[in-house]
């Protein structure tokens, strides 16, 4: 499901196969080139054109994450409450948010080297929750919880678009990179904490209302409950026994990850180790 923090850094929009000599330069997790270049007798991948459109797309997706942070600022000082501040910023959080479909796009013709499985599962849970729950069930869009993950999502992306920006400019700032890899401690448990509350807030009206449910007898033979799905979703979340869940893979991940990039040479760095147990 939607996760808050990219604990897996989702390349999908960022960073290039290979680019021209000004733009790509290897940064850690993002900026390796899918190929290695001409020198070692390989074929390079896309050159600099496509790490000038990926420098537009993350600049532009950017500016968005920063329109919905003062969109959010600006109606909390006007109204003096943080409750329902979702309809202050709904648009351009649907716009940006379903916005990083391209990033499924960028991986699958090449021109980043991630996994299109792995991207589109991380693009796709956000996607969901913003269309599929906050939008269909509309009784959640007061909720705290929302406001909970949009404001982690929110900070993640400024972010994780700034930093794949500076990277593919081949000029990144050791703050923005310590940013990446230090504040998903905070985003990460924050966001997951907000997506799961705002899932269960919509239970008890997916289950009144049928909502996307197909029950039997149809034409088709088929049946689907949403609300069965939901909870199955929720579960996911859940460590059991010889099974991490997506949510503890991923925090592991971005912890190795900022132990290698910010603290290469030090030895064992990195969380406690974690048991799982149902």
């Amino acid at each position: 499901m939607a996760l808050a923090a990219d604990a897996v850094p989702r390349e999908g929009g960022q960073t290039p196969a290979a680019g021209s000599a000004a733009m790509s330069a290897p940064a850690m997790g993002t900026s390796r080139p899918a190929v290695a270049d001409g020198a070692l007798g390989r074929k390079r991948g896309p050159g600099a054109l496509a790490a000038a459109y990926l420098v537009l797309y993350n600049v532009v997706m950017t500016a968005g994450w920063l329109v919905i942070a003062v969109g959010l600022v600006r109606a909390y000082l006007a109204r003096g409450s943080y409750h329902g501040l979702y309809y202050s910023i709904e648009k351009p959080l649907k716009f940006f948010q379903t916005g990083a479909l391209l990033e499924i796009l960028h991986c699958a013709v090449g021109i980043v080297p991630s996994s299109v499985v792995l991207t589109g599962f991380q693009v796709m849970s956000r996607v969901f929750l913003t269309w599929a729950v906050t939008h269909s069930v509309r009784e959640v869009q007061s909720e705290d919880s929302v406001l909970l993950f949009v404001v982690a999502w929110t900070i993640t992306e400024i972010i994780r678009y700034s930093f794949y920006t500076f990277s593919l400019l081949n000029h990144l700032p050791y703050l923005i990179k310590w940013a990446r890899y230090t504040f998903f401690i905070v985003l990460y448990p924050m966001g997951v904490t907000g997506e799961l509350l705002t899932i269960y807030a919509a239970l008890p009206y997916v289950q009144k209302t049928g909502l996307y449910s197909i029950t039997l007898p149809n034409k088709y033979n088929f049946s689907f409950d949403y609300h069965t799905f939901l909870i199955l979703s929720m579960a996911s979340y859940i460590p059991c026994r010889g099974r991490r869940s997506w949510a503890t893979w991923r925090t592991t991940a971005k912890w190795n990850e900022r132990a290698a990039t910010l603290h290469p040479n030090a030895v064992g760095s990195g969380p406690p180790r974690i048991t799982y147990a149902c």
